[in-house]
């Protein structure tokens, strides 16, 4: 069925080829800011177990991104990469589809193309959380290869040749179940930056159309997006915390509830929004350039916009 401006609609697979290539995109972009806020969230949990004032020295967001391109080397600020992109094959490409799938075809639009809030916020995070599910084991790989690197540092010696052997190592040492260690605030924070995402990037861009008259422009796409990554890292941030906390270090922690209680005792509430910085600085960029992409890839093929 034809849509306006000459658009059709799109199939299963090609929202999910589209999804995937937007995502590769916006990853590999903006992915040294993420192993820095990996860095920064687990920097205060060793040094709270450390007498080590080197230990615990905090070099922030700059100077932790600095620190690893000085100490372990440029391309270290990438490690990880492969099960990162690898992650959002899945996860990226499925909370899409998945998202759409229940607007269009589940909740369904209103009569005059839009859609309530309160569907776009089960849709989007039941597509969030689901995506995410399905993506923890390649979350637990890329965190473990993000932190590799401290490790080496610190004395250890290395343990995997490179992502696939991290994968294959971990599935022995913790069985197929095993690889989804951390699901639960995996799943939580896939929900809620999907949530963040989505919901708030669908609003602005109507919020902004409407009284500053931008028009469906690239304009309007970033500043959505800019506010869009904010909500989600606001959202997101605890759960991010507490996920990579036991991705990384699994036997230091009981479980969610564990962990969580643990860092706040250990360094406070507000240690639950360490990396807060990097995540907003990532996720805004990632977030314009994952939506730039995938609106002007539709457009380019002659489907239509999301």
């Amino acid at each position: 069925m034809a849509e306006k401006e000459g658009r059709v609609k799109a199939t299963f697979l090609t929202k999910y080829l589209i999804s995937i290539t937007a995502a590769g995109a916006a990853e590999t972009t903006t992915y040294p800011l993420d192993i820095t806020k990996t860095r920064l969230q687990v920097q205060g949990e060793h040094a709270s177990r450390s007498a080590s004032t080197e230990t615990r020295a905090y070099r922030g967001m700059v100077g932790t991104a600095i620190g690893i391109a000085k100490e372990e080397g440029f391309l270290k600020l990438w490690e990880g990469l492969p099960p990162a992109l690898a992650r959002h094959v899945i996860y990226s490409g499925s909370r899409m589809v998945f998202y759409e799938h229940l607007r269009n075809n589940v909740f369904k639009r209103n009569e005059d193309g839009s859609f309530d809030l309160w569907k776009a916020i089960i849709a989007s995070s039941v597509a969030g959380a689901a995506g995410q599910f399905l993506a923890s084991p390649t979350d637990l790989v890329k965190v473990t290869m993000q932190y590799e690197g401290k490790r080496i540092l610190d004395g250890y010696q290395k343990r995997y040749k490179g992502a696939t052997d991290a994968f294959l190592v971990l599935l022995k040492q913790r069985g197929f179940i095993g690889m989804w260690k951390g699901w639960l605030p995996n799943v939580q924070r896939g929900a809620l930056v999907n949530l963040g995402d989505v919901v708030t990037y669908d609003k602005s861009k109507r919020f902004f159309m409407l009284h500053f008259n931008t028009g469906d422009s690239i304009l309007t796409h970033s500043l959505a997006s800019v506010c869009s990554g904010f909500v989600a890292s606001l959202f997101s941030t605890p759960a991010d915390v507490i996920k990579t906390r036991i991705m990384s270090n699994p036997d230091a922690y009981k479980g969610v509830v564990d962990c969580f209680t643990q860092a706040v005792r250990n360094e406070g509430f507000m240690s639950l929004y360490k990396g807060f910085i990097p995540t907003w600085a990532r996720l805004a960029p990632w977030i314009v350039i994952f939506w730039l992409s995938n609106e002007q890839i539709r457009k380019g093929i002659g489907v239509e916009g999301f």
